[in-house]
């Protein structure tokens, strides 16, 4: 090789990062994971039970008064719905208390990296970029995906306490006088049955998604949501999104 010869910067190579160039982040807090968890656990009960409230698929013999069978059911799904509500409470509450990778600029992309950072990431999702954005916590792409989450979170709260209002008598009676605003019950109804699939839909993708980012960044991120730990490049945390944002100190993490 002459002395004139040019070699590529160390940071642009295809090698992967040698093993002491890879850092242990705790990017989940306790929180953050049991949020999760409950929520996970407690859309897929919801799902089960609403299905069975909206299509009575098992039957019993005997007297339907001796087997409370819809009414079980019923109480299933009631008591899901408040541990439902009570992590989706926790999880935004900790979006303004918990560590950096949690907060609420990870969901809303307020600042310009990570608007720019929003185009290239969906590229990367669709095969049309080869190398993964590098973000530690919530890439742009994700971060702005849960933000719709949440509202489909709340569009389902907000539905179940109308349907639940209007058989009740205590305070959630007062949810069922909102109603007519949707167009009645039955509109709601089914608006939080299509939610329901909107929401099951998400968490295919969810895993999806997961299980290819972790593969691919080979950064811990489904092991992550039980340990709260990532392993990812030093360089991740000097320039967060660094594989195509510039480095004029655009760090948004």
């Amino acid at each position: 090789m002459t002395s004139g010869a040019l070699t590529a910067p160390a940071h642009i190579t295809d090698a992967p990062p040698a093993p002491s160039d890879i850092v242990r982040v705790y990017v989940w807090e306790a929180p953050v994971r049991i949020a999760h968890w409950l929520i996970a656990v407690s859309i897929v009960v919801l799902s089960a039970t609403g299905f069975y409230i909206g299509y009575p698929l098992i039957t019993v013999s005997g007297r339907a008064g001796e087997h409370f069978m819809m009414w079980w059911v019923k109480v299933i799904h009631g008591y899901t719905a408040y541990v439902f509500i009570s992590a989706v409470l926790m999880r935004l509450i900790w979006m303004f208390t918990g560590n950096r990778y949690s907060h609420w600029d990870k969901f809303v992309p307020v600042h310009k990296a990570r608007r720019r950072g929003l185009v290239p990431t969906l590229k990367f999702y669709l095969f049309a970029m080869r190398k993964p954005p590098g973000f530690v916590g919530h890439n742009p792409l994700a971060g702005l995906t849960y933000t719709l989450v949440f509202c489909l979170y709340f569009l389902s709260i907000l539905t179940g306490l109308m349907l639940r209002g209007a058989s009740s008598t205590s305070w959630v009676h007062w949810f069922a006088g909102w109603a007519p605003m949707l167009g009645g019950l039955q509109t709601v109804r089914w608006l939080h049955h299509v939610n329901m699939w909107l929401l099951l839909g998400f968490a295919v993708h969810h895993v999806y998604s997961s299980v290819l980012m972790s593969t691919v960044e080979a950064n811990a991120t489904v092991e992550s949501i039980f340990s709260g730990y990532k392993f990812v490049p030093r360089e991740d945390l000097e320039y967060s999104g660094y594989r195509f944002i510039n480095r004029r100190g655009q760090v948004d993490e």
